[in-house]
């Protein structure tokens, strides 16, 4: 018998925030209506991840086009603000007003920010619209989240998990591809143009097939002045991590300002959450323990993702002194094997009443990868690729254990803040530990990108004189290994909640016969 009591029965259940996810249990989909909404939500999922990766190729042509190489990181800097701005946002928007709406909005906003992109004149409308299309991709996956929490109950997610794993693949390694193609043998223009027609065919299956949602009748406040202090706060505070380092040194009064005035908004953010009633984010869903540790086992999982694939090229190309397409070529196999990862900790969770101890072991196993290729990073390239496939296992493994874990934690009708603060706060944590691994190379190299000392110029010109910088990647791997033991950490914290949703039992044929309708 499915278990219908509330997730926390130690919190407070008079306020309209703790009321009682049973209230709104619809029954549940057929298999064959789930699946077509998931194969609805890919192409919008698509869209977003390689909106992440589609551009770095492009980036050289894009600077020669408009003369302008000094505001190239804006365009992808522009992207991340909005887009980690906006997740919270239409979270929170898609638990008041419907998913398959702010779906919709989202889709809209994403294709409406592309065309800008591609008929730009100069760099600054580029730079705005991709703000725009940030805006858009950003509510993307926490609303796709969201329909997936409304569709499977969590102990099925896993028998969905390759489906996720196609998009995040597709994207990871068919982005670069794509955008190189585009901007070396027609115009960059069609990085975006292509999303066009995908947004419009995303958007028509979004309106076809999300009519099949159960909807949760209950109303929400939106705390709009706690919204815009949450944004105000995070510009700042990522532009900081974003510079610190690379445009600006972390010393200079720019970072030091830009820090200043991100801790007096989140002070204020704080302030606003405590006072008002329903606060933008939900004070009993921050409190809840497995939101916490989920998320942040999350954020080590997808941050040392990020980090590995942007510093992992340059290492290949420094200490191993591969080609820039060989070094892409290599690095996929990380990417790659996040899906396997994923789609056995899946699984494993939809079968066994004991799931997190999967990612558990997995971290370990890239731990001890990560710190082998720290031991030795001259290392063989073919061990350097297996040892980061383990590591992209061990990664992938997180994702399905730490987001259904916070997803059936929380009331139905706060999956969607919920969601939306686990990509905002994931990140946040991807773009410290991309500013770490940063400080840590630059340091190494001893370059001063202020001065205008490219990172990937200087560590060439340090390898033509024969200095050794393979140290150098050896403090960036274990940097990475330290991120993902915090997520084993993290992981033994969170509480291993029973999964809502088991599979009954099939009845026998003989019992499906003899019940059987004879009219079908």
């Amino acid at each position: 018998m499915q278990d219908r009591t509330p997730i926390d029965p130690s919190k407070p259940q008079g306020t309209p925030l703790a009321a009682p996810a049973a209230a709104a249990h619809p029954a549940p989909l057929p298999h064959a209506d789930v699946r077509k909404i998931f194969f609805g939500l890919m192409l919008g999922m698509f869209l977003a991840a390689v909106n992440q990766t589609i551009v770095a190729t492009a980036l050289p042509t894009i600077g020669r086009d408009f003369h302008d190489f000094i505001n190239l990181p804006w365009i992808v800097t522009a992207y991340l603000l909005t887009s980690t701005a906006a997740a919270p946002l239409y979270g929170k928007l898609s638990d008041i007003h419907g998913r398959r709406t702010m779906m919709l909005i989202a889709i809209g906003i994403f294709t409406v920010g592309s065309v800008a992109c591609a008929v730009a004149p100069n760099m600054l409308s580029l730079i705005l619209g991709r703000a725009l299309q940030g805006a858009g991709g950003g509510a993307i996956f926490p609303v796709a989240q969201s329909v997936i929490a409304d569709i499977v109950a969590p102990r099925e997610r896993g028998r969905y998990q390759a489906y996720t794993g196609i998009v995040w693949v597709s994207a990871g390694v068919g982005g670069p591809v794509l955008g190189g193609v585009f901007s070396e043998y027609f115009h960059w223009s069609l990085i975006f143009w292509f999303n066009v027609p995908l947004g419009l065919i995303a958007a028509w299956l979004a309106h076809v097939q999300l009519k099949r949602l159960p909807r949760h009748e209950r109303k929400h406040k939106l705390d709009i002045f706690g919204a815009t202090l949450m944004i105000a706060a995070s510009i700042p505070m990522l532009l900081a991590l974003t510079w610190g380092g690379a445009r600006y040194p972390w010393l200079s009064w720019m970072i030091g300002a830009l820090f200043m005035g991100a801790a007096v908004l989140w002070v204020l953010f704080v302030w606003r959450m405590v006072r008002t009633p329903e606060p933008f984010l939900p004070i009993p869903v921050l409190a809840n323990p497995v939101v916490r540790w989920g998320i942040l086992a999350t954020t080590c999982a997808m941050g040392t993702s990020i980090a590995l694939t942007i510093y992992v090229p340059l290492y290949y190309e420094v200490v191993h002194h591969l080609s820039a397409s060989d070094s892409g070529l290599a690095l996929i196999t990380i990417v790659v094997m996040t899906t396997p990862g994923s789609i056995f900790a899946g699984r494993i969770m939809m079968y066994r009443t004991h799931y997190k101890w999967v990612p558990m072991v997995m971290l370990t196993f890239g731990i001890a990868a990560l710190l082998a290729i720290a031991w030795n990073p001259k290392m063989p390239v073919a061990w350097v690729v297996f040892l980061l496939a383990v590591v992209g296992i061990a990664i992938g493994s997180c994702y399905p254990v730490g987001t259904v874990s916070v997803q059936n934690a929380v009331a139905r009708d706060q999956v969607g803040v919920a969601m939306g603060a686990m990509n905002f706060f994931r990140a946040l944590g991807a773009a410290l530990l991309v500013a770490t691994m940063g400080a840590i190379v630059l340091a190494g190299f001893g370059s001063a990108p202020q001065r205008g000392s490219g990172t990937g110029d200087f560590a060439a010109m340090l390898t033509r004189l024969g200095i050794d910088l393979s140290p150098v990647f050896s403090w960036v791997f274990i940097s990475a290994a330290v991120t993902l033991a915090i997520g084993i950490f993290a992981f033994v914290m969170m509480e291993e909640r029973p999964l809502r949703g088991a599979t009954p039992p099939a009845p026998s044929p003989a019992k499906r016969v003899s019940s059987a309708n004879p009219a079908e």
